[in-house]
Protein backbone atom coordinates (compact mmCIF):
# COMPACT_ATOMS: atom_id res chain seq x y z
CA UNK A 1 0.00 0.00 0.00
CA UNK A 2 2.86 2.40 0.81
CA UNK A 3 4.52 1.72 -2.54
CA UNK A 4 1.18 2.23 -4.32
CA UNK A 5 0.61 5.51 -2.44
CA UNK A 6 4.07 6.77 -3.35
CA UNK A 7 3.59 5.78 -7.00
CA UNK A 8 0.21 7.53 -7.06
CA UNK A 9 1.75 10.64 -5.51
CA UNK A 10 4.45 10.69 -8.19
CA UNK A 11 1.80 10.44 -10.93
CA UNK A 12 -0.08 13.37 -9.40
CA UNK A 13 3.12 15.43 -9.25
CA UNK A 14 3.87 14.66 -12.87
CA UNK A 15 0.35 15.62 -13.88
CA UNK A 16 0.25 19.02 -12.19
CA UNK A 17 3.86 20.16 -11.82
CA UNK A 18 4.71 21.53 -15.22
CA UNK A 19 5.87 25.02 -16.13
CA UNK A 20 6.82 27.00 -19.22
CA UNK A 21 10.57 27.13 -19.81
CA UNK A 22 11.47 30.85 -20.19
CA UNK A 23 14.03 30.10 -22.91
CA UNK A 24 12.33 27.47 -25.06
CA UNK A 25 8.68 28.29 -24.36
CA UNK A 26 7.99 24.57 -23.89
CA UNK A 27 6.23 22.97 -20.94
CA UNK A 28 8.50 20.88 -18.71
CA UNK A 29 8.63 19.20 -15.30
CA UNK A 30 9.07 21.72 -12.48
CA UNK A 31 8.25 20.62 -8.95
CA UNK A 32 9.61 23.90 -7.55
CA UNK A 33 7.86 27.23 -8.10
CA UNK A 34 9.83 30.37 -8.87
CA UNK A 35 9.16 31.62 -5.33
CA UNK A 36 10.40 28.29 -3.98
CA UNK A 37 13.44 28.48 -6.23
CA UNK A 38 14.33 31.96 -4.93
CA UNK A 39 13.87 30.85 -1.31
CA UNK A 40 16.07 27.82 -1.91
CA UNK A 41 18.66 30.09 -3.53
CA UNK A 42 18.85 32.22 -0.39
CA UNK A 43 19.24 29.13 1.76
CA UNK A 44 21.85 27.68 -0.57
CA UNK A 45 23.77 30.95 -0.58
CA UNK A 46 23.99 30.86 3.22
CA UNK A 47 25.17 27.24 3.04
CA UNK A 48 27.82 28.07 0.46
CA UNK A 49 29.10 31.05 2.45
CA UNK A 50 29.35 28.89 5.57
CA UNK A 51 30.90 25.89 3.83
CA UNK A 52 33.35 27.56 1.43
CA UNK A 53 33.61 31.22 2.46
CA UNK A 54 33.70 34.38 0.37
CA UNK A 55 37.03 35.76 -0.79
CA UNK A 56 38.03 38.67 1.43
CA UNK A 57 38.58 41.35 -1.21
CA UNK A 58 35.56 43.71 -1.38
CA UNK A 59 36.91 45.58 -4.41
CA UNK A 60 37.32 42.38 -6.42
CA UNK A 61 33.81 41.30 -5.40
CA UNK A 62 32.43 44.66 -6.58
CA UNK A 63 34.25 44.28 -9.89
CA UNK A 64 32.86 40.79 -10.56
CA UNK A 65 29.39 42.02 -9.58
CA UNK A 66 29.69 44.98 -11.96
CA UNK A 67 30.38 42.61 -14.89
CA UNK A 68 27.49 40.40 -13.82
CA UNK A 69 25.09 43.32 -13.52
CA UNK A 70 26.08 44.51 -17.01
CA UNK A 71 24.71 41.17 -18.23
CA UNK A 72 21.72 40.96 -15.86
CA UNK A 73 19.21 42.90 -18.04
CA UNK A 74 19.64 40.45 -20.92
CA UNK A 75 18.75 36.92 -19.59
CA UNK A 76 15.30 35.47 -20.26
CA UNK A 77 14.35 35.95 -16.61
CA UNK A 78 14.94 39.71 -16.05
CA UNK A 79 12.53 39.71 -13.10
CA UNK A 80 15.04 37.81 -10.94
CA UNK A 81 17.43 39.70 -8.69
CA UNK A 82 20.87 38.35 -9.57
CA UNK A 83 23.67 37.96 -7.03
CA UNK A 84 27.36 37.45 -7.81
CA UNK A 85 30.08 36.33 -5.41
CA UNK A 86 33.72 35.17 -5.34
CA UNK A 87 34.46 32.05 -3.28
CA UNK A 88 37.73 31.69 -1.40
CA UNK A 89 38.96 28.46 -2.96
CA UNK A 90 41.72 27.64 -5.47
CA UNK A 91 39.44 25.19 -7.29
CA UNK A 92 38.77 26.30 -10.87
CA UNK A 93 34.99 26.53 -11.03
CA UNK A 94 31.93 28.69 -11.65
CA UNK A 95 28.35 27.65 -10.97
CA UNK A 96 24.81 28.87 -10.40
CA UNK A 97 22.52 28.14 -7.48
CA UNK A 98 18.72 28.31 -7.87
CA UNK A 99 17.06 31.70 -8.03
CA UNK A 100 19.86 33.76 -9.60
CA UNK A 101 22.90 33.21 -7.36
CA UNK A 102 26.10 33.05 -9.44
CA UNK A 103 29.53 32.12 -8.08
CA UNK A 104 33.08 32.17 -9.38
CA UNK A 105 36.10 30.96 -7.43
CA UNK A 106 39.34 32.84 -7.03
CA UNK A 107 40.90 29.85 -8.81
CA UNK A 108 38.91 30.48 -11.98
CA UNK A 109 39.59 34.22 -11.80
CA UNK A 110 43.32 33.46 -11.73
CA UNK A 111 42.97 31.25 -14.82
CA UNK A 112 41.08 33.80 -16.90
CA UNK A 113 42.82 36.68 -18.67
CA UNK A 114 40.22 39.21 -19.78
CA UNK A 115 37.04 40.98 -18.78
CA UNK A 116 35.18 39.47 -21.73
CA UNK A 117 36.30 35.99 -20.67
CA UNK A 118 34.75 36.60 -17.25
CA UNK A 119 31.59 37.94 -18.91
CA UNK A 120 31.13 34.82 -21.06
CA UNK A 121 31.57 32.54 -18.03
CA UNK A 122 29.03 34.56 -16.03
CA UNK A 123 26.76 34.55 -19.10
CA UNK A 124 27.01 30.77 -19.29
CA UNK A 125 25.90 30.46 -15.67
CA UNK A 126 23.10 32.97 -16.23
CA UNK A 127 22.04 30.66 -19.08
CA UNK A 128 21.67 27.77 -16.64
CA UNK A 129 19.47 30.00 -14.45
CA UNK A 130 17.37 31.28 -17.36
CA UNK A 131 16.69 27.78 -18.68
CA UNK A 132 15.96 26.54 -15.11
CA UNK A 133 18.42 23.68 -15.49
CA UNK A 134 19.02 23.39 -11.74
CA UNK A 135 15.26 23.36 -11.10
CA UNK A 136 14.93 20.47 -13.55
CA UNK A 137 17.71 18.63 -11.71
CA UNK A 138 16.05 19.39 -8.39
CA UNK A 139 12.71 18.08 -9.61
CA UNK A 140 14.35 14.80 -10.60
CA UNK A 141 15.98 14.56 -7.18
CA UNK A 142 12.63 15.10 -5.47
CA UNK A 143 11.07 12.29 -7.50
CA UNK A 144 13.93 9.97 -6.60
CA UNK A 145 13.63 10.85 -2.92
CA UNK A 146 9.87 10.23 -2.92
CA UNK A 147 10.57 6.73 -4.21
CA UNK A 148 13.35 6.15 -1.68
CA UNK A 149 11.15 7.12 1.25
CA UNK A 150 9.16 3.95 0.69
CA UNK A 151 11.92 1.77 -0.70
CA UNK A 152 14.59 2.11 1.95
CA UNK A 153 13.47 4.49 4.74
CA UNK A 154 17.15 5.26 5.32
CA UNK A 155 17.64 7.49 8.34
CA UNK A 156 19.34 10.82 7.64
CA UNK A 157 20.93 10.82 11.09
CA UNK A 158 24.36 9.96 9.74
CA UNK A 159 24.27 12.93 7.35
CA UNK A 160 23.10 15.29 10.09
CA UNK A 161 25.78 14.50 12.63
CA UNK A 162 28.49 14.45 9.94
CA UNK A 163 27.57 17.93 8.77
CA UNK A 164 26.76 16.90 5.21
CA UNK A 165 25.52 19.81 3.10
CA UNK A 166 21.83 20.20 2.34
CA UNK A 167 20.07 19.65 -0.97
CA UNK A 168 20.99 23.12 -2.23
CA UNK A 169 24.74 22.52 -2.12
CA UNK A 170 24.25 18.95 -3.37
CA UNK A 171 22.91 20.45 -6.61
CA UNK A 172 26.28 22.08 -7.24
CA UNK A 173 27.83 18.62 -7.58
CA UNK A 174 25.40 17.41 -10.26
CA UNK A 175 26.46 17.32 -13.89
CA UNK A 176 24.25 19.03 -16.42
CA UNK A 177 23.33 17.14 -19.58
CA UNK A 178 25.11 17.80 -22.86
CA UNK A 179 22.00 19.56 -24.13
CA UNK A 180 21.94 21.76 -21.04
CA UNK A 181 25.60 22.71 -21.54
CA UNK A 182 25.13 23.49 -25.21
CA UNK A 183 22.12 25.63 -24.37
CA UNK A 184 24.02 27.48 -21.62
CA UNK A 185 26.95 28.05 -24.01
CA UNK A 186 24.65 29.57 -26.63
CA UNK A 187 22.93 31.75 -24.04
CA UNK A 188 26.30 32.84 -22.64
CA UNK A 189 27.35 34.02 -26.10
CA UNK A 190 24.00 35.78 -26.55
CA UNK A 191 24.11 37.54 -23.17
CA UNK A 192 27.76 38.59 -23.57
CA UNK A 193 26.94 39.98 -27.03
CA UNK A 194 24.00 41.96 -25.61
CA UNK A 195 26.28 43.35 -22.90
CA UNK A 196 28.84 44.37 -25.57
CA UNK A 197 31.53 41.96 -24.46
CA UNK A 198 33.70 39.94 -26.84
CA UNK A 199 31.96 36.54 -26.99
CA UNK A 200 34.98 34.95 -28.67
CA UNK A 201 36.62 34.84 -25.27
CA UNK A 202 34.43 31.87 -24.39
CA UNK A 203 36.55 29.87 -26.84
CA UNK A 204 39.72 31.20 -25.19
CA UNK A 205 38.44 30.12 -21.78
CA UNK A 206 37.41 26.64 -22.92
CA UNK A 207 40.74 26.15 -24.69
CA UNK A 208 42.69 27.15 -21.58
CA UNK A 209 40.49 24.91 -19.45
CA UNK A 210 41.16 21.92 -21.69
CA UNK A 211 44.90 22.45 -21.28
CA UNK A 212 44.67 23.16 -17.56
CA UNK A 213 42.53 20.15 -16.68
CA UNK A 214 40.16 19.73 -13.75
CA UNK A 215 42.12 21.25 -10.87
CA UNK A 216 39.76 20.27 -8.06
CA UNK A 217 42.61 18.39 -6.38
CA UNK A 218 41.68 17.13 -2.92
CA UNK A 219 39.10 19.86 -2.34
CA UNK A 220 35.46 19.19 -1.55
CA UNK A 221 34.22 21.59 -4.22
CA UNK A 222 34.36 19.97 -7.68
CA UNK A 223 36.22 21.59 -10.55
CA UNK A 224 34.61 23.09 -13.65
CA UNK A 225 35.17 19.98 -15.77
CA UNK A 226 33.54 17.82 -13.10
CA UNK A 227 30.25 19.71 -13.18
CA UNK A 228 30.44 21.15 -16.72
CA UNK A 229 31.99 18.36 -18.83
CA UNK A 230 33.80 19.94 -21.78
CA UNK A 231 34.07 18.49 -25.29
CA UNK A 232 35.77 19.70 -28.46
CA UNK A 233 32.28 19.67 -30.01
CA UNK A 234 31.20 22.41 -27.57
CA UNK A 235 34.14 24.57 -28.62
CA UNK A 236 33.24 24.13 -32.29
CA UNK A 237 29.60 24.91 -31.55
CA UNK A 238 30.58 28.16 -29.83
CA UNK A 239 32.81 29.14 -32.75
CA UNK A 240 29.87 28.61 -35.11
CA UNK A 241 27.75 30.99 -33.02
CA UNK A 242 30.21 33.87 -33.31
CA UNK A 243 30.02 36.70 -35.80
CA UNK A 244 32.47 39.41 -36.82
CA UNK A 245 30.60 41.91 -34.66
CA UNK A 246 30.96 39.63 -31.61
CA UNK A 247 34.76 39.53 -31.80
CA UNK A 248 35.00 43.23 -32.63
CA UNK A 249 34.22 44.22 -29.05
CA UNK A 250 37.31 44.93 -26.89
CA UNK A 251 38.33 42.12 -24.54
CA UNK A 252 39.72 44.45 -21.83
CA UNK A 253 42.71 42.24 -21.00
CA UNK A 254 44.83 44.78 -19.10
CA UNK A 255 41.86 46.09 -17.12
CA UNK A 256 41.04 42.58 -15.96
CA UNK A 257 44.63 41.59 -15.12
CA UNK A 258 45.15 44.70 -13.04
CA UNK A 259 41.97 43.87 -11.12
CA UNK A 260 43.16 40.37 -10.17
CA UNK A 261 46.71 41.50 -9.35
CA UNK A 262 47.66 40.19 -5.88
CA UNK A 263 44.85 37.60 -5.71
CA UNK A 264 45.73 34.59 -3.52
CA UNK A 265 47.01 31.72 -5.64
CA UNK A 266 46.63 28.08 -4.63
CA UNK A 267 45.80 26.85 -1.13
CA UNK A 268 45.83 29.44 1.63
CA UNK A 269 47.84 27.94 4.52
CA UNK A 270 46.22 30.37 6.96
CA UNK A 271 43.03 28.31 6.57
CA UNK A 272 44.78 25.06 7.45
CA UNK A 273 47.37 22.79 5.84
CA UNK A 274 48.86 19.32 6.22
CA UNK A 275 52.56 18.69 6.65
CA UNK A 276 54.25 15.39 7.61
CA UNK A 277 51.02 13.78 8.80
CA UNK A 278 49.90 16.74 10.90
CA UNK A 279 47.13 19.29 10.30
CA UNK A 280 47.98 22.87 11.26
CA UNK A 281 45.49 25.75 11.42
CA UNK A 282 47.37 29.04 11.94
CA UNK A 283 44.30 31.31 12.02
CA UNK A 284 42.58 29.36 14.82
CA UNK A 285 45.85 28.14 16.34
CA UNK A 286 45.20 24.41 16.65
CA UNK A 287 46.99 21.26 15.53
CA UNK A 288 46.22 17.52 15.42
CA UNK A 289 47.47 14.30 13.82
CA UNK A 290 46.16 12.88 10.54
CA UNK A 291 45.93 9.05 10.28
CA UNK A 292 48.15 7.62 7.56
CA UNK A 293 46.20 6.86 4.38
CA UNK A 294 43.08 8.78 5.40
CA UNK A 295 41.57 11.30 3.01
CA UNK A 296 41.16 14.87 4.25
CA UNK A 297 38.89 17.67 3.06
CA UNK A 298 39.24 21.11 4.58
CA UNK A 299 36.66 23.89 4.24
CA UNK A 300 35.99 26.97 6.41
CA UNK A 301 33.10 25.08 8.02
CA UNK A 302 34.81 21.80 8.93
CA UNK A 303 37.66 19.37 8.48
CA UNK A 304 36.55 15.91 7.37
CA UNK A 305 38.84 12.87 7.63
CA UNK A 306 37.73 9.55 6.19
CA UNK A 307 39.29 6.09 6.15
CA UNK A 308 40.18 5.16 2.57
CA UNK A 309 37.27 2.69 2.24
CA UNK A 310 34.79 5.07 3.83
CA UNK A 311 34.14 2.82 6.84
CA UNK A 312 35.08 5.42 9.44
CA UNK A 313 35.29 9.20 9.61
CA UNK A 314 36.01 12.10 11.91
CA UNK A 315 34.48 15.53 11.39
CA UNK A 316 35.92 18.56 13.21
CA UNK A 317 33.76 21.67 13.61
CA UNK A 318 34.12 24.76 15.80
CA UNK A 319 31.61 27.17 17.29
CA UNK A 320 32.00 30.19 19.54
CA UNK A 321 30.33 29.34 22.83
CA UNK A 322 30.70 29.95 26.56
CA UNK A 323 28.30 27.11 27.44
CA UNK A 324 29.23 24.45 29.94
CA UNK A 325 30.62 21.52 27.95
CA UNK A 326 28.08 19.03 29.28
CA UNK A 327 25.18 21.41 28.52
CA UNK A 328 26.58 22.02 25.03
CA UNK A 329 26.88 18.25 24.55
CA UNK A 330 23.24 17.73 25.53
CA UNK A 331 22.13 20.33 22.96
CA UNK A 332 24.11 18.61 20.23
CA UNK A 333 22.86 15.18 21.30
CA UNK A 334 19.23 16.31 21.09
CA UNK A 335 19.65 16.61 17.31
CA UNK A 336 20.68 12.98 16.89
CA UNK A 337 17.72 10.84 15.84
CA UNK A 338 17.58 7.42 17.44
CA UNK A 339 20.61 8.13 19.63
CA UNK A 340 21.05 5.79 22.59
CA UNK A 341 23.76 6.94 24.98
CA UNK A 342 26.48 4.37 25.72
CA UNK A 343 28.73 6.42 28.01
CA UNK A 344 29.91 9.93 28.84
CA UNK A 345 32.89 11.38 30.66
CA UNK A 346 34.81 14.57 31.42
CA UNK A 347 38.46 14.76 30.50
CA UNK A 348 41.45 17.02 29.88
CA UNK A 349 43.38 16.84 26.61
CA UNK A 350 46.76 18.56 26.60
CA UNK A 351 45.51 20.88 29.34
CA UNK A 352 42.23 21.68 27.55
CA UNK A 353 38.85 20.87 29.11
CA UNK A 354 37.07 18.07 27.23
CA UNK A 355 33.82 16.12 27.42
CA UNK A 356 32.92 12.93 25.53
CA UNK A 357 29.57 11.29 24.77
CA UNK A 358 29.18 8.00 22.89
CA UNK A 359 25.93 6.98 21.20
CA UNK A 360 24.54 4.04 19.33
CA UNK A 361 22.30 5.25 16.52
CA UNK A 362 19.65 2.77 15.45
CA UNK A 363 18.58 3.02 11.81
CA UNK A 364 15.62 1.31 10.22
CA UNK A 365 16.74 -1.46 7.87
CA UNK A 366 20.38 -0.35 8.23
CA UNK A 367 23.36 -1.21 10.43
CA UNK A 368 23.50 0.52 13.79
CA UNK A 369 26.00 3.38 13.84
CA UNK A 370 28.18 4.45 16.73
CA UNK A 371 29.22 8.05 17.21
CA UNK A 372 31.46 9.53 19.86
CA UNK A 373 31.29 13.31 20.13
CA UNK A 374 34.34 14.83 21.80
CA UNK A 375 33.95 18.47 22.84
CA UNK A 376 37.09 20.49 23.56
CA UNK A 377 37.14 24.09 24.81
CA UNK A 378 39.86 26.43 23.52
CA UNK A 379 40.02 30.22 23.38
CA UNK A 380 36.28 30.95 23.38
CA UNK A 381 35.46 28.12 20.97
CA UNK A 382 34.09 24.63 21.49
CA UNK A 383 35.61 22.19 19.03
CA UNK A 384 33.47 19.16 18.27
CA UNK A 385 35.21 16.08 16.89
CA UNK A 386 32.60 13.57 15.77
CA UNK A 387 33.91 10.02 15.34
CA UNK A 388 31.72 7.79 13.18
CA UNK A 389 31.58 4.17 12.11
CA UNK A 390 29.26 1.19 12.22
CA UNK A 391 28.81 0.03 15.80
CA UNK A 392 30.32 -3.39 15.03
CA UNK A 393 33.47 -1.71 13.65
CA UNK A 394 33.91 1.00 16.28
CA UNK A 395 36.38 -0.87 18.50
CA UNK A 396 38.57 -1.54 15.46
CA UNK A 397 38.83 2.16 14.67
CA UNK A 398 38.84 3.38 18.27
CA UNK A 399 42.67 3.50 18.67
CA UNK A 400 42.87 5.74 15.59
CA UNK A 401 40.05 7.92 16.88
CA UNK A 402 41.74 8.29 20.26
CA UNK A 403 45.08 9.15 18.67
CA UNK A 404 43.50 12.01 16.70
CA UNK A 405 41.54 13.34 19.68
CA UNK A 406 44.52 13.04 22.00
CA UNK A 407 46.75 14.97 19.61
CA UNK A 408 44.49 18.05 19.48
CA UNK A 409 46.49 20.91 20.95
CA UNK A 410 47.20 24.64 20.94
CA UNK A 411 49.44 25.71 18.03
CA UNK A 412 52.27 27.93 19.25
CA UNK A 413 55.12 27.17 16.84
CA UNK A 414 55.90 30.30 14.80
CA UNK A 415 57.17 28.14 11.91
CA UNK A 416 53.57 27.14 11.26
CA UNK A 417 51.73 30.17 12.63
CA UNK A 418 53.42 32.56 10.20
CA UNK A 419 52.77 30.65 6.96
CA UNK A 420 51.58 32.99 4.21
CA UNK A 421 49.88 32.19 0.88
CA UNK A 422 51.30 32.84 -2.54
CA UNK A 423 49.83 35.64 -4.60
CA UNK A 424 49.40 36.24 -8.30
CA UNK A 425 51.50 39.21 -9.41
CA UNK A 426 51.05 41.03 -12.71
CA UNK A 427 54.19 42.31 -14.47
CA UNK A 428 54.84 44.12 -17.74
CA UNK A 429 57.04 42.03 -20.07
CA UNK A 430 60.02 43.60 -21.84
CA UNK A 431 59.61 41.57 -25.04
CA UNK A 432 63.02 39.93 -24.65
CA UNK A 433 62.84 37.57 -21.70
CA UNK A 434 60.84 34.34 -21.69
CA UNK A 435 58.19 33.49 -19.11
CA UNK A 436 60.71 30.99 -17.74
CA UNK A 437 63.14 33.85 -17.03
CA UNK A 438 60.54 35.71 -14.99
CA UNK A 439 59.56 32.55 -13.10
CA UNK A 440 63.18 31.71 -12.31
CA UNK A 441 63.77 35.24 -11.09
CA UNK A 442 60.81 34.93 -8.70
CA UNK A 443 61.80 31.41 -7.51
CA UNK A 444 58.51 29.93 -8.72
CA UNK A 445 58.39 26.16 -8.31
CA UNK A 446 58.87 24.35 -11.62
CA UNK A 447 55.84 22.10 -11.08
CA UNK A 448 53.51 25.06 -11.74
CA UNK A 449 55.36 26.51 -14.75
CA UNK A 450 53.06 24.75 -17.21
CA UNK A 451 49.99 26.04 -15.38
CA UNK A 452 51.34 29.58 -15.47
CA UNK A 453 52.09 29.30 -19.19
CA UNK A 454 48.44 28.32 -19.78
CA UNK A 455 47.26 31.11 -17.50
CA UNK A 456 49.26 33.53 -19.63
CA UNK A 457 47.91 32.11 -22.90
CA UNK A 458 51.41 31.01 -23.90
CA UNK A 459 52.48 27.75 -25.53
CA UNK A 460 54.95 26.96 -22.74
CA UNK A 461 57.32 28.60 -20.27
CA UNK A 462 59.95 29.04 -23.00
CA UNK A 463 57.66 31.44 -24.90
CA UNK A 464 58.56 35.15 -24.93
CA UNK A 465 55.62 37.46 -24.07
CA UNK A 466 55.29 40.55 -26.24
CA UNK A 467 56.74 43.90 -25.25
CA UNK A 468 54.52 45.64 -22.62
CA UNK A 469 52.29 42.56 -22.40
CA UNK A 470 51.01 42.01 -18.87
CA UNK A 471 51.90 38.57 -17.53
CA UNK A 472 51.00 36.61 -14.40
CA UNK A 473 53.65 35.18 -12.09
CA UNK A 474 53.46 33.87 -8.52
CA UNK A 475 55.23 35.25 -5.47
Amino acid sequence: MKRFAAFSFILILLAVACAINPVTGRRELALVSEQGEIAMGKETDAEIAREYGYYGDPELAKYVTSIGLALAPHPHRPNLTYHFAVLDTPVVNAFAAPGGYIYVTRGILALMSSESELATVLGHELGHVSARHSVRQMSKMILVQVGLIVGSALSDTFAKIAGVAGIGVQLLFLKFSRDDEREADALGVQYARAGQFNSGEMVAFFSALQRYGDMAGGHSLPGFLSTHPLTSERIQNVKALLSESDVAFPIQRDTYLNRINNIVYGDDPRQGFIESGTFYHPAMRFVFNIPQGWEVQNTPAKVTMAEKNGNAAIVLQAEQSNDDLSAYARTRASKIEGGQIVNEQSDRINGLAAYHETYNIVQQDQDTLRARLSFIRKNGYIYTLTQLSKAIDFNRFDPTFRNIIGSFNELNDSRYLNRQPQHLRVLKADGQRSLKDYLNQSNVKKEIWTHLAIMNELKDAEAVPGRNQLIKIVR
